[in-house]
């Protein structure tokens, strides 16, 4: 009966939707809901977020700002600090942060924590679906028995439980939330089902099917360690390449020539986001419970992670032809955020340079065009409100971490005394006298 009810629910949309953490994957994915006729709550713990939600202002990129005013005033959508209300839906996904701790070890306290305040207010016939990256076993090992002693419910009985992995881009201008497509695996075959049923209502992208949460949970890890490897190997080669006097960016241009057999990636100054740089270790850390050494996954973590460090290396060098040492050197750094042209820095490599240049002794600032101020290991700090010609010419370095296009880099290449583009994103000027690419 649990089964038909919820079908009929979904298909007359009076499914009443929840949406556990409001950040880059859950305020998105609670609009969507929205949009689609669905009433949704939003649960977050940080008192900003719920006020400016329910104000109807949007501090996600990937949020149509208009969007967000319109639902709310429609009520379609609200938020609140208050996890009694989940007594009150019918759906609730779990879209909380899934980090690192200080070693390196997953940090699944969110996860945690939300579900043991969802298990307090769990009624019988809710879908709950974990969206949060996480090692294979989560939804089944972890989330399972918190939401069946904190409810007294029983899974597959009286509430469904599953997994479906989020895939947010951010600052993708093709696809989004609603058309990018969904993996969703549960206990049981009718929790499948249901879960399924429930995303294609909402979501314009295919929704695939698989056998188990543990199957979808490892698809995820595997979408982003693929990435993670083969970043690691062109880094490894732009090393080699540099020793032997390539560009590594115009091999990589050749190779992609090729329409088959072949994915173009490119070099860096190391990870940034809230996944590549997270979920391989998420992965070798469930691995070494079996007694099993992911050596290739770790091999090129390992590549991935110094890449910080080797740019510093390479700027030094780049100083020292300018006969300048590394400590009292003035260093402008462009760009903190982990990708070009959105204003989020989780991540970011670029804040482990500044942190390496600065423990070399060198004089740092930052510009960046989409943040303005960035946290990092406790410290605030902030950047330059501009950049002109004046202010490009007093620095010995001007070292380039991500390609933001609304930055004007004829001007940086003509007042710059030397420059280490690590993004290759002046390759369309003329005059490189001054530019060293990593």
């Amino acid at each position: 009966m649990m089964k038909e009810t919820l079908l009929k629910k979904i298909h007359d949309k009076t499914i009443t939707v929840g949406v556990v953490g409001l950040g880059y994957v859950g305020l998105p994915l609670a609009v969507e809901k929205a949009k689609a006729g669905f009433k949704t709550i939003g649960f977050d713990v940080q008192d900003e977020k719920v006020r400016l939600v329910n104000e109807g202002h949007n501090y996600i990129g990937d949020v149509v700002d208009s969007d967000l005013k319109q639902l709310v005033d429609a009520k379609m959508l609200t938020a609140t600090t208050d996890f009694s209300f989940v007594k009150d839906v019918d759906f609730i996904a779990i879209c909380v942060p899934t980090p690192l701790d200080a070693h390196q070890q997953p940090d699944i306290s969110y996860v945690k924590s939300s579900t043991e305040a969802i298990s307090k207010y769990l009624t019988k016939g809710t879908m709950v679906v974990l969206e949060s990256t996480t090692y294979p076993g989560t939804t089944e090992e972890l989330i399972k028995p918190i939401l069946e002693e904190g409810s007294g419910l029983k899974c597959g009985e009286d509430f469904y439980l599953g997994f479906s992995p989020e895939r947010v881009d951010p600052g993708n201008l093709i696809y989004k939330t609603k058309n990018t497509p969904k993996v969703v695996g549960a206990i049981g075959a009718d929790a499948t089902e249901v879960i399924a049923t429930m995303y294609r209502a909402v979501l314009e992208g295919d929704v695939y099917e698989v056998s188990s949460p543990a199957v979808a949970e490892m698809e995820k890890i595997l979408e982003n360690t693929y990435r993670n490897i083969n970043i690691g190997l062109v880094n490894e080669l732009t090393m080699l390449c540099h020793r032997l006097g390539i560009s590594m960016w115009e091999v990589v241009d050749a190779a992609k020539t090729k329409p088959y057999g072949f994915q173009a990636f490119y070099p860096g100054p190391g990870l940034g986001g809230h996944c590549i740089p997270l979920d391989p270790y998420y992965l070798s850390w469930k691995a070494r419970e079996y007694g099993f050494h992911t050596s290739m996954i770790e091999s090129s973590m390992m590549i991935n992670d110094q890449m910080p460090e080797y740019c510093v290396d390479r700027a030094s060098k780049i100083l020292n032809r300018y006969a300048k040492a590394m400590n009292g050197a003035k260093v402008l750094v462009l760009g903190v955020a982990y990708k070009q042209d959105i204003d989020d820095y989780r991540e970011s490599p670029a804040l482990r340079v500044i942190e390496v240049l600065k423990r070399e002794k060198a004089v740092v600032d930052y510009y960046d065009p989409w943040i303005a101020e960035y946290k990092y290991k406790g410290q605030k700090y902030q950047g330059l409100k501009e950049i002109t010609p004046e202010i490009v010419a007093g620095y010995d370095l001007v070292m380039i971490t991500a390609a933001h296009s609304n930055v004007d880099y004829d001007m940086i290449q003509k007042n710059a005394i030397a420059i280490f583009d690590t993004k290759n994103v002046m390759k369309n000027i003329a005059n490189r006298e001054n530019i060293e690419v990593l």
